[in-house]
C-alpha cells in the first residue's frame, strides 16, 4: 500500500470491539479490570502553545472521563524532540506513561542525527490523532501568486528567495527541501526557533517563504497579512477549498503533512496498547472533539495500532529519503 492510500485512509478505522480486547486479553493476560488506577502522563516533547501541544490536550479530556483518572501533559522539550522520546522509551511499559508526538522525534530524526539515546522503531504506535497539511505561504513583498510563479521566479534567481522554517530539521525544513529537489530550485533557508518568530518575520517581509502548518497560518492568510498560494496534501482542504495543491501547481505527486500520534513505550503490552487505541478513538468519535480538532485545521484520524505503525514508517521512508538527496544533517 503507498503512502498516499495511507494518508487517505487514516480517518476510515473502526473501534475496537470489545470481543477484540477480550481475545487479545486471553493471549496475553488479561489486563486489570480497573486500569488505569492512577494519573497517566502524556509527554509532548515540544512546547507548550503549538498544534503539538494542543492535540493531546484536547484528546486527554476525553480520557479523564472514561478513565476516571488524572491525565496529565508534560511538556519536555529540547534537541527537536528528542528529550521528551528518551524519557518515554525508558518508562516503564505499564500504559501510564505515554509519548504525544508530532513527526520529528519518531519520524525523522533517526535520518537526522548520527546517534539517538532511543530507537524509534521500537516505541509501540497507538494511534494518529489527527493530520495537519502543511501549505505554502507567501510574503506580501514577494508578489508570487501560484506555485508557477514560484517556481518561475526561483528558477530565475537561484537562492535569492528566502524561506523561513521553524528550526533545522523540522518539518517545515524538510517540506522545503522536498519542494527544492522535485522542482529543481534552490532557496535561502533561514531557520527560527519555532513557528512564531517565523511567521511574524514573514507577515513583516523580512523573509519571503515559509512551508508552515496550516493551523497556525490560516488566521493570518484570512487577515491578509500573508498568502497560502498551496496546500502541500494530496487534496484540497475544506478550509481553503478554492487554495490549490502543489500538485495542481505542476509539482505532481508533492505530499507533505503534519500529524500528532500517540506512541507507548517499547515492550508495552499489546492488550494495554488495544485498550487506549479503543478509548482514544471513543474520544475521537465524540462530535465537540472532532470540532474542537477541525477548528484547528486539523482532520481528526484514530486508527488501529498497525494502521498508525505503518502509517509511521511510509513517512520515515519518505523523510529518509528527502533527508538523504538534500544531505540535510544535525549535530
Amino acid at each position: 500500500m503507498n503512502r498516499r492510500r495511507f494518508i487517505q485512509g487514516l480517518g476510515t478505522s473502526s473501534i475496537l470491539t470489545g470481543a477484540q480486547l477480550t481475545g487479545s486479553a486471553k493471549a496475553q493476560g488479561a489486563i486489570d479490570a480497573d486500569w488505569p488506577r492512577q494519573a497517566v502522563k502524556i509527554v509532548v516533547p515540544f512546547p507548550p502553545g503549538g498544534t503539538a501541544d494542543a492535540m493531546p490536550r484536547i484528546v486527554s479530556e476525553g480520557l479523564r472521563t472514561i478513565w476516571k483518572q488524572p491525565v496529565i501533559i508534560e511538556n519536555r522539550p529540547g534537541a527537536g524532540g528528542n528529550i521528551g522520546a528518551e524519557t518515554v522509551s525508558v518508562a516503564a511499559p505499564d500504559g501510564y506513561t505515554l509519548l504525544g508526538s508530532p513527526p520529528p522525534p519518531i519520524a525523522l530524526n533517526q535520518s537526522l542525527y548520527p546517534k539517538l539515546a532511543f530507537d524509534p522503531n521500537k516505541f509501540m504506535a497507538v494511534s494518529i490523532l489527527s493530520t495537519h497539511p502543511n501549505i505554502v505561504v507567501v510574503s506580501k513583498r514577494l508578489g508570487v501568486n501560484s506555485i508557477k510563479e514560484l517556481i518561475s521566479r526561483a528558477q530565475k534567481d537561484p537562492g535569492k528567495i528566502s524561506v523561513a522554517n521553524q528550526g533545522n530539521g523540522s518539518t517545515s525544513h524538510l517540506t522545503a527541501a522536498m519542494f527544492e529537489t522535485m522542482a529543481g530550485v534552490k532557496f535561502n533557508h533561514v531557520p527560527y526557533r519555532g513557528t512564531a518568530p517565523a511567521m511574524n518575520d514573514l507577515v513583516a517581509g523580512h523573509v519571503d517563504l515559509f512551508f508552515d502548518n496550516i493551523s497556525s497560518s490560516l488566521a493570518q492568510h484570512r487577515a491578509g497579512t500573508i498568502s497560502i498560494i498551496a496546500v502541500c496534501s494530496t487534496s484540497r482542504v475544506r478550509e481553503l477549498p478554492d487554495v490549490p495543491t502543489v500538485s495542481e501547481g505542476g509539482i505532481s505527486g508533492f505530499s507533505a503533512i503534519a500529524w500528532n500520534a500517540i506512541m507507548a513505550p517499547p515492550g508495552t503490552p499489546d492488550v494495554i496498547v488495544n485498550k487506549i487505541n479503543a478509548d482514544i478513538q471513543t474520544v475521537l468519535n465524540e462530535p465537540h472533539i472532532r470540532r474542537r480538532i477541525i477548528d484547528l485545521a486539523g482532520e481528526p484520524v484514530g486508527n488501529s495500532p498497525s494502521e498508525a505503525a505503518s502509517f509511521i514508517a511510509s513517512e520515515r521512508r519518505l523523510w529518509a529519503d528527502v533527508i538523504k538527496k538534500s544531505n540535510i544533517k544535525l549535530e
